[in-house]
């Protein structure tokens, strides 16, 4: 009795000690997922910078005449120094919230569309025998051509530059997305069969998390095409936002704006780039710390 009783007396200190090394590992997991992220951000910064660098070269040693040609510098003072500054600033300002709009909807609609979709392939291979061959074959036929039919279809406000922007960032989530879902390895496959597991719970449990590097690496490739959708359907149908600041800049030969504008959507990018770059590092840190990647 009395070996029994000091048996459980001894029992709690343990089950501390296995808590207390939890939880110094787990603090430092998050420590090394916020660096991760500090990375990502800080390698957008330099890429930004690098940018400026490279597009000022560019302009001193291109040749071209500084007529159409802007620098860094024509750019800042288009935006800041100018006695029109204010205005400026003002007008492209709501041109870009514009254009954030139109490639945010886009983007989140063909990503939500094209992960549905996979895992749909993943569950009926039918489904997928029907609608991949058709949706290739849409993929081939140039989005500048395809413009003014979906404008035409779903009008010029919104929904149709959804169609346009969701357009691109739907292919490459959808086919990245569905190669990783079948990707697993078979033997965890063979592990949630041998308990009984249902199709829908091992997509749900083991399939669409293994996914997830894929599904983040199809995001920062497809933010940045939603915006180029945006331009085009901008350019093409809407006549609002900065594909249509640039638009009418050229003939007008204010090329100051043009590249303020030009230089905001490629800022626009990379910003985006970096800032699902750390998402994903503090998500697959946190829920998937053997499939994290590395950020350089």
């Amino acid at each position: 009795m009395t070996i029994m009783t000091d048996a459980v007396e001894e029992a709690p200190p343990a089950a501390d000690s296995m808590m207390s090394d939890q939880r110094p590992s787990r603090s430092s997991a998050g420590r090394a997922a916020l660096r991760r992220v500090a990375k990502a951000f800080l390698s957008g910064i330099i890429s930004i910078v690098l940018g400026l660098l490279i597009w000022e070269g560019l302009v001193r040693f291109s040749g071209v005449t500084p007529f159409i040609a802007k620098s860094p510098g024509d750019v800042y003072h288009y935006l800041f120094t100018v006695p029109k500054a204010a205005a400026n600033r003002a007008e492209l300002a709501t041109a870009f919230w514009a254009t954030a709009r139109d490639a945010t909807v886009g983007f989140v609609a063909g990503t939500v569309v094209a992960v549905l979709l996979a895992n749909l392939f993943v569950l009926r291979r039918g489904v997928e025998q029907a609608v991949m061959p058709l949706a290739m074959a849409l993929r081939t036929v140039p989005l500048v051509a395809m413009a003014p039919l979906i404008a035409l279809i779903f009008g010029r406000g919104l929904l149709g530059v959804t169609v346009i922007a969701g357009i691109v960032t739907f292919f490459p989530t959808l086919v990245n997305v569905t190669l990783a879902l079948r990707s697993v390895p078979p033997e965890s496959l063979d592990l949630m069969r041998a308990y009984g597991s249902t199709p829908v719970t091992t997509l749900r449990k083991v399939q669409f998390p293994s996914a997830l590097p894929a599904l983040f690496a199809s995001a920062r490739i497809a933010a940045p095409l939603a915006l180029v959708g945006a331009l085009l359907a901008e350019w093409l149908a809407t006549g609002q936002g900065l594909g249509y600041v640039m638009l009418t800049s050229i003939p007008a030969a204010q090329y100051a704006k043009m590249w303020a504008a030009v230089m905001i959507v490629t800022v626009a990018s990379v910003v985006l780039y970096s800032v699902i770059s750390g998402i994903e590092t503090y998500v697959l840190a946190r829920y998937a710390p053997g499939r994290s990647r590395q950020v350089l």
